[in-house]
């Protein structure tokens, strides 16, 4: 090989490139794996790294060689792999000047990655096309140069969420997301962007966010039927490990009045936390069995916290209480989150310690979840600390969240404010009672049962 690569460095200019050329084919028909990758080796860095060849001719044998190795002339796909690793690492050092060659190779090498589901390695192959420099990429699409960007880089982030690495895949979305802003003639790109986004979310347990951004690519009619269920799915089951609250209860309310959920698995759990009902460990644990890796990631417990939950109440007798001093994973907090807000349909006060056996955790756990709750808006009540009550507001006519979420409760007046949050129960009730009695005494005159009659003074 190397006399036959010398001798044809020594023609003439012209004649150099078909004469490397017809090498090719040669050396791939060889059935020595070791001996074709050598050889190609010595071909390449003689047209690349020699002076002599000239970068005319590099880039037309270089160039053949791409061709022929993309019509899959090598059929074992260990050993293409190999010379395109090769032969990438042979023009590094003069990539400038085989860019465009350099590029489709990167390509060919992640997908020959792909199909082995080599995903963060495929996509460390496609982070090495420079594409921030608006290099020409030849490749099957017909767009702009800002479309072929978006297109590599919603492969990069697709690749890195099979991987779950959310972190650096957020950071090629964002790439992606600028670039669709000033081309969005592509429906299926702007589908693909859009799915990612959800996972992003979904991976980064941002689960509010992906299961809105699930429910909306379930409605689309360009996806297939079987994807948009399995999209709806996967926005019941964010929306269930959402944190609980008004913003969560919007999105149940979204989901629970979609007939499609009638279907699903996860229609029981999905109903219950619409209605308000206490979750059973039983249920939790059938719903447990549907998720993913990621959606069971443990949760870690800030020493503050810990200490809040297990010190402050060693002189209680709480023999019975449970030892946990909070959610372990995120399902857990969730049901735990629900189940407080459930529990407060249903009591007008409960102690420390009865909600620690509600939620199976201390009653300083219970006590600290309360806690962040209503400080962050998603619980109304307050907590008593010298009885170790917590109590909560039952009047909820300003919270558009719970049940009413969506416009699917009743219009309520707003009433006189008294102050009393006791005082104003006390008042609705009798407004309530009196509007059912003239609403029975009308229905009774209507049929002639009963006659009203007027007493004059």
């Amino acid at each position: 090989m190397d006399a036959q690569l010398a001798q044809i460095s020594a023609l003439n200019q012209k004649d150099k490139g078909p004469a490397f050329v017809a090498l090719i084919p040669e050396i791939l028909s060889c059935s020595d794996p070791s001996r074709l990758v050598a050889d190609l080796h010595k071909l390449v860095d003689t047209v690349v790294n020699q002076d002599s060849v000239g970068l005319v001719v590099g880039r037309q044998v270089l160039s053949e060689l791409v061709k022929i190795l993309g019509e899959g002339s090598i059929k074992d796909a260990e050993l293409r792999r190999r010379v395109v690793e090769d032969t990438l690492s042979t023009v590094q050092p003069r990539i400038v000047s085989y860019e465009e060659q350099v590029n489709i190779l990167r390509f060919q090498l992640a997908d020959l990655h792909e199909e082995q589901e080599d995903w963060s390695d495929s996509a460390r192959v496609l982070m090495g096309i420079s594409l921030e420099r608006r290099v020409k990429i030849v490749l099957v699409f017909q767009l702009g140069s800002d479309a072929e960007r978006v297109k590599v880089y919603v492969r990069i982030v697709r690749l890195l969420l099979e991987d779950e690495d959310s972190i650096q895949a957020e950071s090629y979305y964002k790439r992606a997301a600028l670039l669709a802003r000033s081309d969005s003639s592509d429906r299926e790109t702007n589908l693909q962007l859009k799915l990612c986004q959800a996972r992003i979310h979904d991976y980064s347990r941002r689960f509010l966010e992906a299961a809105t951004r699930y429910h909306e690519l379930s409605y689309v009619g360009e996806i297939d039927e079987e994807e948009r269920r399995h999209m709806l799915l996967a926005a019941v089951t964010c929306a269930v490990l959402a944190p609980a609250g008004p913003n969560r209860s919007r999105v149940l309310a979204s989901l629970y009045r979609d007939e499609r959920t009638l279907d699903l698995p996860t229609y029981n759990i999905l109903s219950k936390m619409f209605l308000d009902h206490i979750l059973r460990p039983a249920e939790v644990k059938e719903f447990e069995k549907t998720l993913k890796p990621h959606q069971l990631a443990k949760i870690a417990i800030s020493s503050n916290d810990r200490l809040a939950s297990a010190g402050r109440y060693d002189s209680m007798d709480e023999s019975a209480a449970s030892t946990r001093t909070g959610p372990a994973t995120v399902l857990d907090r969730a049901v735990m989150e629900h189940n407080l807000l459930a529990s407060s349909q249903i009591y007008n006060n409960i102690t420390f310690g009865g909600l620690g056996a509600l939620l199976d955790l201390t009653p300083g756990a219970a006590e600290t979840m309360a806690r962040k709750m209503i400080e962050q808006g998603r619980l109304r009540g307050s907590i008593d600390q010298v009885d170790k009550l917590i109590w909560f507001e039952g009047n909820r006519e300003e919270d558009d969240a719970q049940g009413k979420a969506g416009g699917l409760g009743d219009i309520i007046e707003e009433a006189e404010d008294t102050g009393a949050p006791f005082t104003k129960r006390w008042d609705a009730q009798i407004r309530l009672t009196a509007a059912n009695v003239e609403s029975i005494v009308q229905h009774l005159t209507e049929k002639g049962l009963v006659r009203l009659t007027v007493a004059l003074a």
